[in-house]
């Protein structure tokens, strides 16, 4: 397999940008294979922009998730995120660029998943997250993880399903890092963290969404689950990195890792085929 610009195989490049020059190939092949609406930005890795088309059609989405997101005022909602390049010259000057149009988004692909009319509803998907069959996905939602002076954070986790908190992330480089002294404003760290065990490197620390969202699944008693790419297995291990550094065997086992792979495997067939067309994820 090669980039768009036919010069370099993706197996060559870094984890991240590997999977972000694959995903818009198969963007590309993907919107014209099914006629569909689309941009490539500029750049060292273009990336796949779809668009609503006129016959009501989102390349980014699958039809059916995307007729449920439309009858969804707080799924619609979600939709009207920003790209950050939407200023930037589009074919169509009345099409401004939205965050979950891009085919490297990870949220787009989160909610392909869990807006899909039954989803939830599957024994399979109910027994690897450890959800309820009534459990509604929620977008964005923000835990209010407690600070220190009895104030509270303000960052959003990417889904709450039931009793699990979800970060997913798919072509993003890592998972953020800080400074220590942004990491002591929790007011549970030292009771949730062996702090000396947190993976450091140049002076910060690693991992600070999946510490956040560690602090969060505690303060709240509910649960936690990383959902990456099996093709990028250095976030798994910085996933790891911040678990091993957990004090408490009863919250680590509050703590998951899956793949969208894994996932795939459980999800309804027609999704099944849709993942493994437009994002390469296949079960097995």
């Amino acid at each position: 397999m090669v980039s768009l610009d036919g010069a370099v195989a993706w197996e060559e490049l870094p984890g991240g940008v590997s999977l972000r020059t694959e995903l818009s190939v198969r963007g590309m092949r993907f919107a014209t294979a099914h006629g569909l609406a689309y941009e490539r930005t500029d750049g060292s890795v273009p990336s796949i922009i779809f668009a609503c088309g006129e016959d009501g059609r989102h390349g980014n989405f699958h039809p059916r998730t995307y007729e449920a997101i439309c009858a969804s005022p707080e799924w619609k909602r979600r939709l009207a995120k920003v790209h950050t390049a939407h200023k930037r010259m589009r074919v169509r000057a009345e099409w401004k660029w939205m965050e979950l149009d891009c085919a490297n988004s990870s949220d787009a692909l989160l909610m392909n998943v869990f807006c899909h009319p039954g989803v939830v509803e599957c024994a399979g998907v109910r027994a690897t997250l450890g959800i309820a069959a009534d459990a509604v996905p929620e977008f964005g939602v923000k835990p209010r993880t407690p600070l220190k002076g009895g104030k509270t954070d303000n960052t959003e986790v990417d889904m709450r399903v039931g009793d699990l908190l979800v970060e997913a992330k798919l072509t993003e480089s890592d998972f953020q890092s800080a400074k220590m002294g942004l990491v002591e404003r929790y007011r549970d760290l030292e009771e949730v963290f062996d702090v000396a065990e947190l993976p450091v490197r140049g002076g910060r620390v690693m991992g600070y969404q999946l510490i956040r969202g560690t602090l969060a699944a505690f303060a709240s008693e509910c649960s936690f689950c990383v959902l990456c790419d099996a093709r990028r297995p250095e976030l798994v291990e910085i996933w790891y990195s911040v678990m091993r550094a957990v004090r408490s065997f009863e919250l680590r086992c509050r703590l998951k890792l899956l793949t969208w792979q894994e996932l795939a495997g459980v999800v309804p067939v027609e999704l099944r085929d849709f993942l493994a067309e437009k994002y390469g994820i296949k079960s097995g």
